[in-house]
């Protein structure tokens, strides 16, 4: 049986746990704040904040604050998604406090020092860089610019031109408004008592920051079919995008089916098809990307150039022929996705990734419900997902 707690405590910040037995646990500070909410001229903003709030705090430098972490065999970890930030430590469970007053510091309390500022503005275009020059990379993030209007289509870390426009003055801007108790969550999950979690978490009740109530963009949707062309690529990297349910629509779980299916690992459909039976690629996948307010599905392949059109016509066909799909396939899917649920959790950080976001999405003991939601799921329900399904592509080729 499963321990979870959840208290509200009266700053308004949110403390969710679940109780371990394994001597280790993760501590998680988040908001539910991402690249969605930014405007074209501020995007990278959420990125850039997430990088700078382990440069130092009026307690800490960098330096030490990894130090104190580290030394007692900490993980230290920090993602930007869409819709949430997170900061993250996994260590042994005899130092929670350790872990709670460091990170609550620097997600609180950084103070955004000049010179590591522009010292990690310079990283963080690197940063850019660096995905721009991996093919795979660069054509996953192309298609999502080819699913949504500016700026939800947009690169999560911004452009170089809007890093370059991020000053100090709006980065704290942003940060007093919405690094605030009443829009955080305190996420443990390890072998430590909710009692101790929650008087760990009383030490920001003090807390008088009000901030801001959060706005979404308005989310505007596209189809479009582009390419680009580059030197001495030896192959070329296809994707297809195609608009699929959000997280709050009640099909949000038969698209994990749907995509279990299709195009996750060796014994998905489109492996099958397209790589063994056909030997066009050696890597080809789907995958989701599923918000409160957008969602999509990525098809991606690397082929000879000379073949791109016949991969992405067997893509669209064995993405169409899931509206064809047996109860009996379905039924050994849910099976599978369970199962790859019940593995990637026995860590304690995805555990309490998947809290967080079941949390700023609705409620994290939905996050407990999990199978019997996954299981509710009819050979209707995943074929459904097909109906007026439109493709948008993007082609990296020499």
């Amino acid at each position: 049986m499963v321990e979870f707690n959840k208290k509200i405590l009266d700053n308004g910040l949110t403390v969710i746990h679940e109780k371990r037995d394994v001597d280790v646990t993760t501590v998680m500070f988040a908001v539910p704040y991402g690249a969605m909410y930014e405007s074209e001229e501020e995007k990278g903003i959420a990125h850039f904040i997430e990088h700078l709030c382990f440069k130092g705090t009026e307690k800490r430098n960098a330096k030490k604050i990894a130090e104190e972490l580290e030394s007692v065999g900490g993980e230290l970890n920090a993602f930007t998604h869409e819709e949430v930030t997170a900061y993250h430590v996994r260590l042994p469970s005899q130092h929670l406090s350790l872990a709670i007053e460091v990170l609550g510091d620097i997600f609180f309390n950084a103070n955004f020092p000049e010179v590591e500022l522009e010292r990690e503005r310079n990283v963080i275009l690197e940063e850019i860089n660096m995905y721009r020059d991996s093919p795979r990379s660069h054509t996953i993030e192309s298609i999502k610019s080819n699913l949504y209007e500016s700026p939800h289509g947009l690169f999560i870390g911004g452009s170089e031109n809007s890093v370059k426009g991020l000053s100090r003055e709006m980065i704290i801007e942003k940060h007093n408004k919405i690094y605030v108790p009443k829009n955080s969550v305190l996420c443990v999950v390890g072998n430590n008592s909710f009692d101790e979690v929650v008087e760990l978490a009383e030490n920001f009740v003090g807390f008088e920051r009000k901030g801001v109530e959060l706005k979404d963009y308005n989310v505007v949707e596209r189809v479009v079919c582009s390419s680009e062309k580059r030197a001495d690529l030896m192959q070329a990297n296809v994707a297809l995008g195609i608009h699929f349910s959000n997280l709050t629509e009640n099909k949000r779980y038969a698209t994990e089916v749907f995509n279990s299916i299709l195009g996750e690992g060796m014994s998905s459909n489109l492996f099958i098809e397209v790589r063994e039976k056909r030997g066009l690629v050696y890597g080809i996948k789907s995958d989701l990307d599923l918000g409160r307010h957008y969602g999509y599905m990525v098809i991606w392949a690397g082929t000879d150039p000379t073949k791109i059109d016949e991969v992405i016509s067997v893509c669209k066909d064995e993405f169409m022929k899931m509206k064809e799909i047996s109860a009996e396939i379905v039924e050994d899917a849910k099976i599978k996705v369970i199962g790859n649920r019940k593995v990637s959790t026995e860590a304690s950080n995805e555990t309490a990734i998947n809290l967080i976001f079941e949390e700023f999405h609705g409620d994290a003991n939905d996050y407990y419900d999990y199978v019997n939601k996954i299981n509710s799921v009819s050979v209707e329900d995943v074929k459904s997902l097909t109906e007026g399904a439109e493709f948008a592509s993007f082609v990296l080729s020499s």
